[in-house]
């Protein structure tokens, strides 16, 4: 009856883009990122880290995507590339392929490109 959600978003937001916020060019972090204004460049976690992102309503992000653990409910164009986990919520949109290793999606979420399942074989998949 009861059960634990095996992929649980770690809340800690050590980064926060406000929502009129507009930033140009490639950013990587560390930790968790929450996203509500807009990214023009590739978002990346830190080399061997296992971080979160999270993107709001509001939030946009044009570019390449990499984090452990992503939560989406703003508009993404471009390859995203989650490692452990993401969760597609209902205003979520993805104009590029998506590549997962576990994927929850929420009716009304939309994705305009392919999705490919990595599984354990992240290494072998060529993004």
């Amino acid at each position: 009856m009861f059960f634990k959600k095996a992929n649980k978003i770690d809340n800690r937001i050590d980064t926060l883009i406000g929502a009129d916020t507009h930033i140009e060019g490639n950013m990587q972090y560390s930790g968790g990122l929450r996203v509500d204004g807009t990214i023009k460049g590739n978002v990346m976690q830190a080399n061997g880290s296992l971080c979160t992102l999270i993107l709001s309503e509001a939030g946009r992000i044009e570019g390449e995507v990499t984090a452990a653990k992503i939560v989406i409910n703003g508009k993404i164009t471009g390859p995203v590339h989650a490692s452990e986990f993401i969760e597609l919520q209902t205003k979520a949109r993805i104009v590029g392929d998506l590549y997962y290793k576990s994927l929850e999606m929420h009716t009304g979420a939309v994705i305009e490109g392919k999705l490919v399942y990595v599984g354990d074989n992240i290494a072998e998949v060529n993004y």
